[in-house]
């Protein structure tokens, strides 16, 4: 299926190994500015070797958020900036590109974007009011609702303190003088049952798999199709929901379940009679087994009030029974069954706002339902795509930290032909687990990757630049966030104080952090630039 024909208005699917007709120009108009900046850097280079360097942002919440920015504003200053040809990110990297590409050619004016950015992440929150409106619109503009929804209203906005309602496809044509963006996620099925593609990428143009090749006009995504066309219009996501698509793990799945049931139970949140207290005890009840304290008085409550809703009439008719905590297992199933069977008890009293949303949430909750949207696959022939992903008539959209927390697939699609990788690591724990595992991913899938050898004693006390090369294969440059060059000694007091979880940073920490990420850049500007003459010097010998 031709590009030309694939992604008209008719909302047609374009299953290819090549780039969408929109990237190829825009390369094209890139590459002029990277040549130039090339020339400005005394970096001898003609137009046909001039090297695709793209930069990662890995996850870590709002750590990697204002890393990934601090890290850029050096960039900027060391006259590297217009070098990269792609930015691409997961998890929190994404929320400080989403703030970025909301400003047409940002990288022109860099100092006035990053203290507008510094600005609204210092100052209040979204309210509740505005945040509820927000929710409402989600769960009644759409087909498919999930925790995503809920996520992005709750959480997402605690930490970007904006509802950002423009679409990602609004920007296809405001960004000729900055990178090609490219926001990353995970097909959890496709994780779970090891069986595809799991790799999954929205650009301004497309949505869909890295390595299938088979995609989607972003404005379409989320559309309901068959064979190919499109059946079903759906509002195109916004950036509000995208950053919550993209940044959904800054924790285990116990944190989050204990985060959302705090959230849902608000004490901003209106209290309305007894159908809202059966669902405040709901909350508390999931709490109380997560937690592993016995839940049996607040069962007793929940049965008494839902027996005095219905006059008397009816019961709840799922069994008492005394839960064996130990078993984590199987109290948290029971835990979902029974929240199912009392939101069904309540939906057939209460079907209306904002009772409905509050069933439909704890029902997500019980099922752990994720960024749920159509297949835009469903029902096509194809035999280059794998057939779950023809088969099924939805998809479940996750935070691709869950699986590499660090993008590199999306930008090692073979018709990218990135030769030189920038990757910044603002991920907890191991400082190299991102690199080793793209390592073993590519080596599985047969990527070209450079072989990656760490010293030992630098897993603890990482420095500040690492440089892997191989025959045939990108040369990847690793930036760990936290290292011997920017902290000292003092690396493990770094990351105490900026841990994944926590509140929204106050105006010193994110001071602090810009300044300690932006020393990664300035500290190795060298050996930044030492590495792109070389892949300069190796594209002239390729050819």
């Amino acid at each position: 299926m031709g590009a030309s024909k694939s992604l008209e208005s008719s909302g047609e699917v374009r299953i290819k190994h090549s780039l969408i007709k929109n990237e190829e120009e825009f390369v094209v108009k890139r590459k002029k500015a990277v040549l130039q900046c090339l020339k400005n850097l005394k970096i001898s280079c003609s137009r046909d070797k001039v090297p695709h360097i793209a930069l990662l942002g890995s996850g870590g919440g709002q750590r990697a958020m204002v890393g990934l920015l601090g890290s850029l504003v050096q960039l900027d200053k060391a006259g590297l900036l217009d070098c990269i040809l792609y930015l691409s990110g997961v998890s929190g990297s994404t929320w400080c590109m989403a703030s970025l590409y909301q400003e047409p050619d940002w990288s022109t004016k860099l100092d006035t974007v990053k203290n507008k950015i510094i600005e609204r992440i210092s100052g209040p929150g979204v309210s509740w009011g505005d945040a509820m409106a927000k929710l409402k619109n989600y769960y009644y503009g759409k087909d498919l609702f999930s925790l995503t929804d809920v996520w992005a209203v709750l959480v997402v906005t605690a930490f970007v303190k904006e509802i950002d309602e423009h679409k990602i496809s609004e920007q296809q044509d405001q960004h000729n003088k900055d990178p090609f963006p490219i926001y990353t996620m995970i097909d959890k099925q496709c994780k779970q049952q090891r069986d595809g593609d799991p790799w999954f990428e929205i650009s301004p143009h497309e949505a869909g798999y890295s390595l299938t090749g088979a995609f989607v006009d972003t404005s379409s995504f989320g559309s309901q199709f068959d064979n190919g066309l499109k059946k079903k219009q759906q509002d195109e996501i916004d950036m509000l929901y995208l950053q919550a698509l993209c940044g959904s793990a800054l924790a285990d799945g116990q944190e989050i379940r204990n985060i959302l049931w705090k959230r849902i139970k608000d004490p901003n949140s209106p209290p309305v009679d007894k159908c809202y207290q059966v669902l405040m005890e709901l909350a508390d009840m999931n709490l109380s087994v997560l937690n592993g304290k016995d839940p049996s008085e607040i069962d007793k409550s929940i049965r008494t009030k839902l027996k005095d809703l219905a006059g008397g009439k009816r019961q709840l008719v799922f069994p008492v029974q005394k839960l064996n905590l130990a078993d984590k297992e199987a109290a948290q199933l029971y835990m979902k069954q029974y929240t199912m069977d009392v939101c069904n008890y309540l939906n057939s009293w209460f079907s209306f706002w904002p009772f409905d949303v509050c069933f439909s949430i704890c029902k997500c909750m019980a099922l752990w339902l994720w960024g749920r949207k159509y297949d835009f696959l469903h029902n096509m022939a194809d035999k280059a795509v794998p057939d779950a992903l023809l088969e099924s008539e939805t998809r479940d959209y996750i935070d691709a930290g869950l699986l590499l927390n660090s993008p590199y697939l999306s930008v090692l699609r073979k018709e990218r032909n990135i030769d030189l990788i920038i990757s910044l690591d603002f991920s907890e724990g191991d400082p190299f687990m991102t690199v080793r595992e793209a390592a073993e991913t590519c080596n599985k899938l047969k990527i070209p990757f450079p072989e990656v050898n760490i010293p030992n004693e630098d897993a603890k006390k990482p420095k500040d630049f690492y440089v892997f090369k191989g025959k045939n294969a990108p040369t990847v440059m690793h930036i760990p966030l936290f290292n011997l060059g920017n902290c000292g000694d003092e690396i493990e007091t770094w990351w105490k104080k900026y841990s994944t979880f926590q509140g929204a940073y106050s105006p010193g920490m994110i001071a602090d952090l810009m300044e300690v990420a932006g020393k990664n850049i300035s500290n190795n500007r060298e050996k930044l630039l030492e590495q792109i003459g070389a892949a300069v010097g190796l594209k002239k010998s390729r050819h």
